[in-house]
C-alpha cells in the first residue's frame, strides 16, 4: 500500500491569499479532496492521508508532526499563490534534497502544466526555497503554487470548474507516474459534466444572457456551434441596431425641439 500525504495550505482564521473573490485556503482544500478522492476510487493500492479535510486552522509544525510518524511515501502541499505580475504555475523543493525529491517534483511539475496547457497557463518554473512543509519531512516533498488569486487572468481561470480539473488531474498524474500506480479495473477517468446544470462561475451571466433573450436557458454547459454563434451574435447585432437608431431618433427629436 502507497501512502500519499496531501496538505492543504492555510484553513481557518488563515485565508491564504484573497482576491478577485477568492480565497486561497478554499481552493486549497477543494484540490486536495479532488486528488483525493480520483486516487482512491481509480487506483490499485494508495491510501490519501490529508493534513486537513474541512475549513480549519493548523500551525505549519502541527501539519509536519501529523505527517511524519503516518510513513507517507511522499507529500504535497497545495498553495495558490500571490505578488502580482503575470500570473502563473511554480513547483517548490526543499533547498538540499534527494535525488528522489527532484524526480517527483519534475514529474508532477511536467504533469500539472501539461494539464494547465489548454488553459494558457504561465509555466514560472520548478524551483528550490527553504519553506517549512518541504524541508521538515523526509519524503520526497513538493509544494506547488497554483496560480495567482490576486491576478485578474488567474483568478478568472481558478473560478472555471474544469481549470480545478485540470489542477487535479495533474497533481494524481504526475503521482500516479511516480509512484508507478496501476489503474483499477473499471475506474472512471474523468467525470462527466452536466450540460444541464450552469457552472456557478458563469451563473450570474448565463442568467443575464436569458433575461435579454439571447439563450433560451437550456444546456448551458453544451459546447457552441457555428450556427448557433451566428444566431446569437445576430441578435446582439439587431439589439445594437436598434439602440442606435434609437439614439439617433432622440437626437433627431432633441434638435427639432
Amino acid at each position: 500500500m502507497k501512502k500519499v500525504w496531501i496538505d492543504a495550505g492555510h484553513g481557518g482564521k488563515d485565508p491564504g491569499a484573497v482576491g478577485n473573490g477568492l480565497q486561497e485556503k478554499d481552493i486549497a482544500l477543494a484540490v486536495s479532496l479532488g486528488v483525493k478522492q480520483r486516487l482512491e476510487s481509480q487506483y490499485v493500492g494508495v491510501q490519501v492521508l490529508l493534513s486537513r479535510s474541512t475549513d480549519v486552522f493548523l500551525e505549519l509544525k502541527d501539519r509536519t508532526n501529523k505527517a511524519k510518524p503516518a510513513g507517507a511515501d511522499l507529500l504535497v502541499s497545495i498553495h495558490c499563490n500571490a505578488g502580482g505580475g503575470p500570473g502563473g504555475f511554480e513547483t517548490f523543493r526543499y533547498t538540499s534534497v534527494s535525488a528522489a525529491s527532484k524526480t517527483f517534483q519534475n514529474g508532477l511539475h511536467t504533469e500539472i502544466m501539461a494539464a494547465l496547457k489548454p488553459y494558457g497557463v504561465i509555466d514560472r518554473g520548478q524551483k528550490s526555497k527553504n519553506l517549512h512543509m518541504i524541508r521538515e519531512n523526509k519524503m520526497p516533498a513538493v509544494l506547488t503554487e497554483n496560480l495567482f488569486i490576486d491576478v485578474l487572468s488567474d483568478a478568472a481561470k481558478l473560478k472555471r470548474q474544469e481549470v480545478i480539473d485540470a489542477i487535479i488531474q495533474g497533481h494524481v498524474s504526475g503521482t500516479v507516474k511516480y509512484l508507478g500506480l496501476k489503474r483499477k479495473e473499471g475506474a472512471v477517468v474523468t467525470k462527466e459534466r452536466d450540460i444541464n446544470v450552469v457552472s456557478p462561475w458563469a451563473a450570474p451571466a448565463w442568467e443575464e444572457m436569458q433575461k435579454n433573450g439571447y439563450y433560451d436557458g437550456k444546456r448551458p454547459g453544451a459546447a457552441i456551434t457555428r450556427e448557433e454563434s451566428a444566431i446569437v451574435l445576430n441578435r446582439l447585432r439587431k439589439n445594437i441596431l436598434d439602440l442606435i437608431a434609437g439614439v439617433m431618433r432622440g437626437s433627431v427629436k432633441s434638435r427639432s425641439d
